[in-house]
């Protein structure tokens, strides 16, 4: 609820407070007085861009609060906890608009975007102007009405909560699909690779090994005339190595017990020769394992081919970089393989997710067939209330593909005159007939909805009589669960006001300003018969005036 709405420097207003009471507040004036600059200012603490010409004075800025009581909703808490905003039960709205035209709002002093507090306004105040058709005309609205009437708000939300379940499945499968487009061409080629890479069945260092026997094959008779030189130096003739050594421990035998180093010296000496006697061994089990063979060549020569093709073509180094590339590639195909069984799974999912959902839609569709009857004959009986005795409504509901607010389309016509034609409503109803037509709905679902405040711009334009008094009864109706504010020229709905405010424009010093003050019973007698009879009412306006206060 709207407690207090405190503007300065605005268009005409220096400064204005009002505090509004929890029921029918009605504010009347002279036109060009201020009315709508009043619901001009309160539009931009609901999140409205600023429009040109705001500031009135041009060397301060333009401040609006709004300060609300809150009611006790869910999405609220969700609200402050979620943009990290201190709660309170009564929270100021606030905008501050600099000369330079820079706007700045505000929830309790933190600073918000325009997004956030239309975001948030919008769980407080229902704002319906003249010519605004943009509502009622959206098919999202149409279909909310249905809901609000048949009660199954609940029904809705949970139907909601399966199509998110069910898109979310529909896009994931999606997803799936046009990863398995984009990999099957990708899937031949590394299948091609893997096969290639398998037909070579490299084994671990395979290729640096196969290099080096090649090395061993292509110096065969080197080698061997090499390591048979090196055996006869060690052991073959008697100028060898091991035979020397023999020679040389011969001769330091005797002399031993002489001197007491030589016992250690000789000891060395055998350990040498022993020594040079297994290399003399393994220079020989070499010797013997060095065979020159054509073709062992030819076949190593045609697995190093294989191996350096593959390791140039994949821009690799070593064997264990190609078996690295086979493992990667296995690993991929894998995946492949993996995405087709997922895809499966996620399709069957969807489908049986989809058949829950439309069954669901289905029942919603039941619910607000059932209550296009009764609405439109309770809608036609409120709007012959209103003065519009020859409107017809029609509402028609029919099959959609599913959405978020199940499988309908909805129009509703309209038609003002008995003509059989029906239009829809944006095209045929005038700026008055639009307005009480708005009013009438929202007095069929006032109880349903929980928008705190109503606010209503001239809602009674182009009636009188009976009609603008039926409009005051159903204000007043709103009345009664809500707060509602509304501006009004037409005496019947000011005289059915719990609280009523005067606006009046005045010229001190030559600067116009705008000022709105709460009327007493007796400033109230005065104003409506001011409003029946002119600026000098007659005694038989001020007596009629207090008969419709009463």
């Amino acid at each position: 609820m709207l407690l207090q709405l405190d503007i300065k420097n605005y268009a005409i207003i220096q400064s204005v407070s009002v505090s509004f009471s929890d029921n029918l507040n009605v504010i009347t004036g002279e036109t060009g007085a201020g009315k709508s600059i009043l619901l001009s200012a309160l539009s931009l603490i609901l999140g409205v861009r600023a429009g040109k010409g705001t500031l009135k004075d041009k060397k301060n800025k333009v401040i609006i609060e709004g300060t609300f009581s809150l009611p006790h909703q869910e999405g609220i808490r969700q609200f402050f906890t979620t943009h990290e905003l201190d709660y309170a039960e009564e929270t100021i709205l606030r905008r501050e608009i600099n000369p330079s035209g820079k706007s700045r709002a505000f929830i309790n002093d933190t600073p918000v975007n325009l997004k956030q507090l239309a975001t948030f306004a919008s769980f407080l105040v229902d704002l319906h102007q003249q010519f605004d058709t943009l509502q009622l005309g959206q098919s999202q609205y149409q279909l909310r009405l249905l809901d609000l009437l048949s009660g199954q708000k609940e029904q809705l939300e949970n139907y909601q909560q399966q199509f998110k379940k069910y898109t979310s499945y529909k896009t994931h499968y999606q997803s799936l699909t046009e990863q398995v487009a984009e990999s099957t061409k990708e899937r031949d080629y590394l299948q091609f690779l893997l096969e290639e890479l398998e037909e070579a069945d490299f084994k671990e260092e395979e290729l640096e090994e196969l290099n080096q026997e090649l090395q061993i094959q292509n110096n065969t008779e080197k080698l061997k005339q090499n390591l048979n030189g090196a055996t006869a130096l060690l052991e073959e003739n008697e100028s060898s190595v091991i035979s020397q050594l023999r020679m040389i421990q011969n001769q330091l035998s005797s002399l031993s017990d002489y001197h007491k180093a030589l016992p250690s010296i000789m000891e060395r000496l055998s350990s040498t020769q022993i020594e040079l006697q297994d290399l003399s061994n393994e220079l020989e089990q070499i010797n013997e394992t060095i065979e020159y063979d054509e073709e062992r060549i030819t076949f190593i020569q045609d697995r190093l081919n294989i191996g350096y093709k593959l390791l140039k073509k994949h821009q690799l180094r070593t064997t264990e970089d190609l078996l690295n590339l086979q493992a990667s590639i296995k690993e991929k195909l894998n995946q492949v393989a993996h995405l087709d069984s997922e895809i499966e799974e996620v399709k069957e999912k969807s489908e049986k997710q989809l058949k829950k959902v439309q069954k669901l839609a289905t029942t919603l569709t039941h619910n607000r067939e059932k209550q296009i009857t009764p609405f439109v004959t309770d809608l036609e009986a409120l709007l012959k209330q209103v003065g519009m005795p020859n409107a017809r409504i029609k509402v028609e509901l029919t099959k959609a593909r599913l959405s978020d607010s199940g499988q309908d389309d909805i129009s509703f016509g309209f038609d003002a005159n008995k003509s059989g034609e029906f239009l829809p409503i944006s095209k045929v109803a005038s700026g008055g007939e639009f307005s009480r037509l708005m009013l009438c709905i929202k007095s069929q679902i006032a109880h349903a909805t929980t928008l705190p405040t109503l606010i209503f711009d001239e809602i009674e334009s182009g009636i009188s009589g009976e009609a603008a008094k039926q409009v005051g009864i159903l204000l007043g109706g709103l009345a009664q669960n809500h707060q509602v504010i509304c501006i009004s020229h037409q005496p019947l709905v000011a005289a059915k006001a719990t609280t009523h405010f005067q606006v009046v424009k005045s010229e001190k010093q030559g600067v116009v300003t705008s000022e709105i003050h709460p009327l007493s019973k007796k400033e109230r007698i005065r104003i409506i018969a001011g409003m029946l009879s002119g600026d000098q009412p007659t005694e038989a306006a001020l007596t009629n005036a207090k008969e419709m206060i009463k």
